[in-house]
């Protein structure tokens, strides 16, 4: 379930790639399969781990195209170990609204993405997540939760601020907002509701099968309740003669 829209950012062969928190590798392994050298990194060795035996079998898969590559590390978001403009694509998915120092991560983003380099970085939708919060606070009052939420116009604002030039917006998964409603009324941890295990199954189905059905539902939806804030940008260009 990919909530980066690649017909909207464009990613060619050879493109190196940072997939920044990139937790279990869903971003990542697209990338990888799009012919990118990537490098996924996160914070939490035991997915890294995971990530790198998905990517081993997908070479023994042939999934990737040949001169593909991919890495997976533990690293930390605000001291990333690359030198700078070291990436042509960098992608933060559902990652900055659980860090204190949004504005130092965007800094090192901004750091080792090259000038005319591409950024994506989603995160949960202000009202939807609202909703959230206001049912349940065991969805973010918990370690490493989520400690904000965005408006659009703040985390824009704040891209610009990092030296981006945003170029493109949108919602994501308006599917799957009803879904953590339904987890937060019924409590985060209990699986075993009837709702909640009826709408998880919906959506399962909906990202095994494709269906046409749910794919028009969830495009109708997206604007409405999408679950997710998408934003582009690009790293400009330094004017001929400006100084780093």
């Amino acid at each position: 379930m990919l909530t980066v829209d690649f017909s909207r950012f464009p990613l060619a062969a050879g493109d190196r790639v940072l997939d920044l928190g990139c937790g279990a590798g869903r971003h990542a392994f697209e990338c990888y399969r799009r012919g990118a050298q990537v490098v996924a990194v996160d914070r939490n060795g035991e997915e890294i781990r995971e990530v790198a035996k998905w990517f081993a079998a997908m070479k023994e898969a042939g999934e990737a195209p040949a001169g593909a590559t991919a890495t997976a590390m533990e690293g930390d978001a605000l001291a990333l170990p690359f030198p700078d403009e070291s990436f042509d694509v960098v992608i933060i998915s559902e990652v900055m609204e659980h860090i204190p120092d949004d504005k130092g991560v965007l800094a090192e983003m901004v750091r080792v993405l090259k000038p005319g380099g591409r950024i994506a970085v989603t995160v949960p939708r202000y009202g939807p997540e609202k909703i959230c919060w206001a049912l349940s606070d065991a969805y973010h009052e918990v370690e490493g939760g989520h400690i904000r939420i965005y408006k659009a116009d703040e985390l824009l604002g704040k891209m610009k601020q990092a030296g981006l030039k945003p170029y493109g917006t949108h919602h994501a998964h308006g599917l799957h907002s009803p879904y953590w409603w339904l987890k937060c009324a019924f409590g985060v941890d209990n699986d075993k509701a009837l709702p909640v295990k009826a709408y998880h199954k919906l959506l399962v189905w909906d990202i095994m099968k494709k269906p046409l059905a749910t794919r028009l539902a969830e495009q109708a939806l997206n604007p409405l309740i999408g679950k997710s804030f998408v934003a582009y940008a690009t790293k400009p260009h330094l004017p001929v003669g400006a100084a780093k």
